[in-house]
């Protein structure tokens, strides 16, 4: 099959440090090369991958410190790829909703895989305004905003089988965050929960430009605390030992979390997630298995309790069973494969 994978131009991809729509793009493009698949990446110039790279633009955006008007740069992303779309037997768009108008209009089956939060007013208007236009939600939760619009179907995120795995540990005496640093995340909420615990958190997370303020006012102060450690962003190299040190991960969302690649991160590593009831945090989870899905922090800090309940290579067990990137390429060939059928014309006997 003859593939095409638009990704954002952003990050690279993979995002040399933090990017989920990137990182799961890299993982899907990787995995169908694998299967045997001809794939064209369109990304960034700086992008890897064992698939052809077709690069509109040189650089990730936000390595750019020359990029004013991100915008135009997806204007020639689109037109890029409708000069070449009659070369691939579908078109995987990861986009949001840039391909709908131009590519509704030609012939080449396409979707898109929407990785954000679709309860803002503007994303429904415009949504809407193309309801027959194939769409791959990430978990059935990222759907109730936009019940009525062309879903198909929900492919979960994977990551490859052995890019993050469980570690030796010593004693695991602190919690992990990892990610982004932002009020929706629960930074705030992560640090008093282990503060209530005694136990110290380590943060691995990005501060984006946007939350820079949010950062300096409200998170800043609490770092003073001798039970938090500051650490930035990592990278992947760097996650197995962070995580398989930890006693669990703590994802204290206040938001409808669309996915949460950072929870199978942590159960690839066999680490266990304490998460907030939020989005898809119900389907991601299997609770009382790979962690505990909590309503409040002092649910979250009563759940800090029972850790000793959950078996470590069970979690990892249940990423291998739910979250590879095997699956999720294999659950989107299927998808791929229902719409070049659905496109094709039907072939009338001799006589009719």
């Amino acid at each position: 099959m003859r593939i095409a994978q638009i990704a954002p131009l952003f990050e690279a991809v993979p995002p040399k440090l933090y990017g989920g729509t990137e990182r799961v793009v890299s993982n899907l493009t990787e995995e169908l090369v694998a299967l045997g698949h001809d794939v064209t990446l369109f990304a960034s110039g700086d992008s890897v991958t064992s698939a052809k790279l077709d690069a509109p633009w040189p650089r990730a955006l936000r390595l750019d410190p020359d990029i004013r008007d991100w915008v135009s740069t997806y204007a020639i992303l689109i037109e890029h790829v409708r000069h070449r779309a009659h070369e691939f037997d579908v078109l995987h768009f990861h986009i949001d909703y840039w391909p709908n108008s131009v590519f509704s209009r030609q012939h080449v089956p396409f979707l898109t895989t929407l990785h954000g939060r679709l309860d803002l007013p503007e994303f429904a208007a415009v949504y809407r305004m193309f309801p027959n236009v194939p769409l791959i939600s990430i978990s059935n939760s990222q759907r109730k905003p936009l019940p009525d619009v062309g879903w198909v179907d929900t492919v979960y995120h994977g990551i490859p089988a052995q890019l993050l795995t469980p570690q030796p540990a010593g004693e695991r005496d602190y919690f992990a965050f990892l990610g982004r640093i932002s009020p929706e995340k629960g930074i705030e909420r992560a640090i008093q929960i282990a503060g209530r615990c005694g136990v110290k958190l380590k943060v691995a997370a990005k501060v984006d430009k946007a939350d820079a303020e949010y950062f300096k006012n409200n998170v800043e102060p609490l770092l003073a605390n001798a039970n938090v450690e500051f650490i930035g962003e990592i990278n992947d190299a760097q996650k197995p030992a962070f995580l398989s040190g930890a006693k669990a991960l703590l994802f204290p969302i206040d938001w409808p979390e669309p996915f949460g690649l950072v929870m199978i991160e942590a159960m690839a590593c066999g680490c266990p997630v304490i998460a907030m009831r939020r989005g898809s945090v119900p389907e991601v989870m299997d609770d009382g298995l790979t962690g505990f899905v909590v309503e409040n922090v002092d649910e979250a800090v009563a759940a800090c309790g029972r850790l000793d309940q959950i078996d470590r290579q069970k979690v990892r067990a249940q990423f291998d069973k739910r979250f590879t990137a095997r699956r999720m390429a294999e659950d989107y060939v299927a998808v791929y494969e229902r719409l070049i059928e659905a496109g094709r014309p039907q072939l009338r006997a001799v006589g009719d």
